[in-house]
């Protein structure tokens, strides 16, 4: 009797598809048992004028070994994030109701907000350019070269207040000659109403709904009554 022979293609097929479906992980072990049996099948029903390599079925064996020992390894790095990201939960909870310092469009709403501007290295002259969400610019005014907060008050050049809403800082600047330098984002504080675990990444929501990851925020402060 003459019965076909298992190539090392069609296992490795088997173990690719065992090791990419979602339930692989409840059924890796049966498989791995279904494939020593299939291989006992082979060495039995093999056609002695041409018998199977025995290097051939080590071959497959191992193929197979390497793809259960990465999915389990795959199962211990999700289970090690999910407690990482469930730490940085737990540390960060401190977060909210605190403002945190960032870069991120920030909510206005009639309130003065204080800016932290960043001169750039070689600054002459420097301006406040405020942009709203669609990054459209709504404001501009001069400031000194320095590095000490400033308040937007919310009113353009012409004396029109700008309607509530997210607007972000940038610091165009001047150097010798009149040679445009490099822009820096000004900094300013938000509320923070929300933390979330998104993968790997863990953000911060502020109030008025812009948000940012965790890593960029520089600093945090109580906040203010």
């Amino acid at each position: 009797m003459i019965s076909p022979t298992l190539n090392p293609s069609s296992v490795t097929g088997t173990a690719s598809t065992a090791a990419n479906s979602p339930q692989a992980k409840a059924v890796l072990s049966s498989d791995f048992e279904t494939f020593i049996q299939m291989l006992t099948t082979q060495a039995k029903y093999q056609d002695p004028l041409e018998p199977l390599d025995s290097s051939e079925y080590a071959a497959q064996l191992a193929q197979f070994s390497m793809v259960e020992q990465q999915v389990l390894s795959n199962d211990l790095l999700t289970a090690l994030a999910n407690q990482v990201g469930s730490g940085n939960m737990g540390q960060m909870a401190g977060w909210i109701g605190m403002e945190g310092r960032t870069t991120a469009a920030v909510a206005f709403d009639a309130a003065p907000i204080t800016v932290l501007p960043d001169p750039p290295v070689g600054a002459q002259e420097m301006s406040l350019v405020v942009y709203d969400t669609q990054g459209r610019e709504v404001d501009r005014g001069a400031l000194p070269v320095s590095d000490n907060p400033i308040l937007w008050a919310g009113v353009q050049q012409n004396g029109q207040p700008v309607a509530p809403g997210l607007y972000r800082f940038e610091i165009e600047a001047t150097g010798a000659a009149g040679v445009e330098l490099p822009t820096t984002q000004a900094e300013t504080y938000a509320r923070i109403i929300e933390v979330q675990n998104i993968g790997s990444e863990a953000r911060v929501i502020f109030e008025g709904g812009a948000e940012a990851p965790a890593s960029a925020i520089t600093a945090l402060r109580e906040a203010a009554s």
